[in-house]
């Protein structure tokens, strides 16, 4: 039963939290105190009695975990961590100033802040992540709690979140809808319609409790029903005010996303009640164990494949992924329903308890990845590359997250095949690229796959590999090594008249231009770019240098952003970049440039000129015209 005492301090800190929000947001100039104010006494009640976190140790296993999916309220989560005596009230005045911890939407400048969040839509999903972590791989009973807005229900991914956590059974996971009923134009698509929330919530599979958020008893008995569930997951959908709190705020439309006036805010603050200065002991974990081991390391073996044979890229990613398992027991596997044409089945059939399917929902996917990596999984997701940009907004916020994810996407190019433009990834090396501290690896055979694989799994941040449908040649020997940063030079002579660079299939043509040209006396260096990002700056200066600037670029991609950019960025003078000191570059890009279509992929690489003929002929028409015309 509730005391009157309890129901007293939660109130106190919810008006704390409140005026904090208010106080911060005016010092800053910017921010959002309305959407702080409307969940600010269920984050009281959350704070006080329910969650279960070591403040001083952010990495105990044993930690619940909290994801503000609408990353605006920030201000109220900070105060939260004002409450919970680690910052302090100077360090919550630093709100939203340069250098300051405390940004405008949350990220993991703060140790307490798991993942970066403020692109409405993701919290949730990344809690499917952290709660399967917990579930099948920790066996550690923590709560994964969301505060979603109402407003970012209306995304898709809020409702691959819902199907996944209800498949996977995920009572581990509790998310709270703040229902304020205002978004930032006016009234969201379901206002205070809480039933509606209840009845979809449902037929996922949810157990869903309506409450009036702003009543202390009834969040209570709604938190101790979410975390004594053992069957589903449990979504709260609560009914507030936006600017609960300050009669000249609430329910009022216009005010998102604007701080308050000093005047106004010293009205505000009277109205709440003053300033309050509450510092609570936030309960710790009552276990204190270690994660459930998930299987013994052994030494890497790779697998290896004799050169000569044709094996596909894709292949060797999921002969590598199975090996990769043996050897480290954290590394985890997802795919999107394609495992069987990813080769992560093998995988999956080797290690169930370290695989999740996750269907056809790209953007749960690398979200659940993100999530996995918050417990220090290694998690490797693969689909078709195309595919992979409907998760492009989690990639993008992965890297604001810093998380240490690892992608995969076959079927890139037109090499493959009859299956059409829809298929077809053209535009991914360039969007990872313009990831923030983004690797991104293009093999060309298996044994080099399987190296590059091995390196995935230690190499930090956001790492993309792209695997080719086709089977190709072997052309290295298993001896060889493949560090990211760099490439190989296939074929080399103090002759050369021009260097073809390639990567993954194109590699393949570009032998078969040297073969040619060789026949009719013109020797060309043959380079092999499968780091793409880092890209290997300094052998692509001296193959310029030491064939007159003469380059040629062959890419299965669209011309902009891809590897030719990749290469032209190498020439480029900035602060990373060695300055380039040789002869005029005379630069060739051979890519994709007109809308594919369906064929065999010798047609295809024909007709979008970036096969073995498009090469000699470029080759050619830079060799016959004299340097300086």
């Amino acid at each position: 039963m509730t005391t009157h005492e309890e129901l007293h301090q939660w109130h106190e800190l919810a008006q704390q939290l409140r005026v904090d929000s208010i106080r911060s947001t005016t010092i800053a100039g910017s921010g959002h105190p309305t959407s702080s104010m409307s969940p600010a006494d269920m984050m009281a009640i959350l704070l006080s009695k329910y969650l279960r976190y070591d403040f001083d140790h952010p990495g105990n296993p044993n930690n619940d975990r909290l994801i503000f999916s609408k990353g605006h309220a920030a201000p109220l989560l900070y105060s939260m961590y004002k409450a919970a005596g680690v910052i302090s009230d100077e360090e919550l005045r630093s709100l939203r100033h340069f250098g300051s911890r405390l940004e405008g939407h949350p990220t993991p400048a703060l140790p307490w802040v798991d993942v970066a969040t403020g692109s409405l839509g993701q919290g949730l999903a990344i809690g499917v992540g952290i709660a399967l972590a917990g579930k099948y791989l920790d066996q550690l009973p923590y709560h994964t709690w969301v505060l979603l807005g109402d407003s970012e229900s209306a995304e898709g991914s809020v409702w691959e979140a819902f199907d996944h956590a209800a498949h996977y059974t995920l009572d581990n996971l509790i998310a709270i809808i703040d229902v304020n009923r205002l978004g930032q134009r006016g009234q969201t698509e379901l206002g205070w319609n809480t039933q509606a929330y209840a009845n979809r919530a449902r037929a996922f599979g949810w157990q869903a409790i309506e409450i009036d958020g702003h009543n202390l008893t009834e969040i209570d008995q709604a938190y101790s029903a979410a975390v004594t569930v053992n069957d589903r997951p449990t979504v709260i959908i609560a009914r507030t005010i936006k600017g609960k709190g300050v009669a000249s705020l609430e329910d009022l439309g216009g005010w998102h996303g604007k701080a308050l006036k000093p005047d106004a805010q010293t009205q505000a603050i009277a109205e709440l009640g003053g300033e309050r200065q509450i510092i609570i002991e936030v309960d710790k974990p009552e276990e204190q164990r270690q994660p459930a081991s998930i299987g013994k390391a052994i030494p890497l073996q790779l697998p290896t494949y004799n050169k000569g044979a044709k094996v596909a890229t894709r292949r060797a990613y999921g002969d590598a992924l199975l090996a990769l398992g043996a050897a480290q027991p954290n590394v985890i596997a997802l795919d999107a329903e394609v495992s069987n044409s990813t080769y992560a089945e093998d995988f999956a059939e080797a290690y169930p308890e370290r695989y999740f399917e996750m269907y056809i929902a790209e953007q749960q996917m690398v979200a659940a990845a993100v999530g996995l990596q918050v417990r220090k999984y290694k998690p490797f997701a693969s689909t078709f590359a195309a595919f992979l940009t409907r998760a492009y907004d989690f990639i993008r916020m992965a890297a604001v997250s810093r998380a240490n994810i690892k992608l995969v996407g076959s079927h890139a190019g037109v090499s493959i095949g009859q299956d059409g433009a829809s298929q077809m990834a053209l535009e991914d090396l360039a969007a990872f690229r313009a990831v923030w501290s983004s690797t991104v690896l293009y093999p060309s055979d298996a044994n080099q796959t399987a190296k590059l694989v091995a390196q995935m799994s230690d190499r930090h941040g956001i790492v993309y590999l792209r695997t080719t449908r086709e089977s190709t040649p072997v052309i290295y020997d298993t001896n060889q090594q493949f560090p990211i940063g760099g490439s190989k030079t296939i074929h080399s002579s103090p002759g050369d008249q021009a260097t073809v660079i390639g990567a993954g299939i194109t590699v393949h043509e570009a032998i078969k231009a040297y073969d040619r040209l060789k026949k009719e006396g013109i020797t060309i260096r043959v380079i092999d770019a499968y780091s793409v990002k880092p890209i290997d700056v300094q052998t692509l200066h001296q193959a310029a240098r030491d064939t007159r600037g003469n380059l040629v670029v062959v890419e299965d991609h669209w011309i902009q952003g891809g590897l030719g950019a990749a290469v032209l960025d190498a020439f480029a003078g900035t602060s990373n970049t060695p300055f380039y000191h040789g002869p005029q570059l005379r630069l060739i890009k051979l890519a994709v440039r007109d809308m594919p279509g369906s064929g065999t992929p010798e047609e295809l690489l024909h007709a979008a000129e970036i096969d073995a003929d498009a090469i000699v002929e470029a080759v050619k028409s830079q060799v016959r015209q004299p340097v300086g015309v």
